[in-house]
């Protein structure tokens, strides 16, 4: 990628990515309840387009362990820095709130904290019991950071056993070092590997529009399914500010049905493909 591409302006998106204004008693009640419960989400944090749909149905990506990231991937909207203390009330926090939304099915993830010794593990799988006492008829997904491939962490996880854990990929293997600080993309398959290998369904996501080629997204998508991944997400890449990467293409409705249709041909259990997708879109669904 050229040197000229830094800090350019933005892109203008096409009609298929218009989105509506958040709006609606639903997604008042659910802004309410994280305000209240000094929660923070990923929705917010990572400047979802979908957090008009997803909080008007009353359903939110719960985010732990703060909302400041010890990493500053390049296409990521959410705060880079020093993190704040943990917040040891956090986990029944969050299952407090997930019993007032009266969720079916949650989904928890969490910025990286490499500056503590187990990287948020314990306050991991702190969360997830708490929402397994306060909430057992609600199923779980957790979208997991590397842990830097220690799995005595991931164990951790594993242990209290949520009924998906996901780890995004990101991009492939050439584009990964463009846009992930830190990250190792076989580091990542090796973390879903492990997973699959103790019994938990996995699921993994990437982003277009960075650069990659449609080769390069068909690389991936045979990579995960040599690691045994269960589920796959492909969304466009949206430049959050014009200090972030910029966008490369916009792809086309089309081509990402394309995308899916290749990918339950290789195999994949379910498969979300589409411009506004997120890895914990429709997330219900992938139970």
């Amino acid at each position: 990628m050229s040197a000229n591409h830094t800090k350019m302006t933005m892109r203008t998106k096409p009609s298929w990515l218009k989105v509506k204004l958040p709006i609606g008693k639903s997604y008042v009640a659910v802004k309410e309840i994280v305000s209240s419960h000094k929660l923070h989400t990923i929705c917010q944090s990572g400047s979802c387009p979908n957090i008009g749909e997803c909080w008007g149905n009353g359903t939110a990506t719960f985010m732990i362990l703060g909302n400041i990231c010890t990493r500053s991937c390049k296409f990521c909207a959410v705060q880079t820095g020093k993190p704040d203390i943990v917040d040891v009330e956090e986990p029944m926090n969050v299952a407090k709130s997930i019993q007032l939304m009266k969720l079916k099915h949650c989904v928890v993830t969490s910025v990286d904290r490499d500056d503590l010794p187990d990287g948020g593990a314990e306050i991991w799988a702190q969360t997830v019991r708490a929402i397994k006492q306060l909430n057992p008829q609600t199923t779980i997904e957790t979208l997991i950071p590397d842990f830097q491939g220690n799995k005595k962490l991931l164990n951790k996880i594993i242990e209290v056993k949520p009924d998906v854990v996901s780890h995004n990929l990101e991009t492939g293997i050439r584009t990964t070092k463009l846009l992930r600080n830190q990250a190792i993309y076989e580091r990542s398959l090796e973390v879903l590997r492990y997973l699959k290998e103790n019994g938990i369904i996995t699921k993994s996501g990437i982003m277009v529009g960075v650069g990659e080629t449609d080769d390069e997204i068909y690389q991936v998508m045979d990579d995960l399914l040599k690691v045994k991944c269960d589920i796959m997400t492909i969304g466009q890449y949206l430049q959050p500010t014009k200090e972030h990467l910029p966008v490369e293409r916009y792809v086309t409705p089309e081509q990402f049905d394309q995308y899916k249709k290749v990918g339950l041909e290789k195999g994949f259990k379910f498969f979300e493909s589409a411009p506004l997708v997120r890895s914990s879109y429709h997330a219900e669904k992938h139970i």
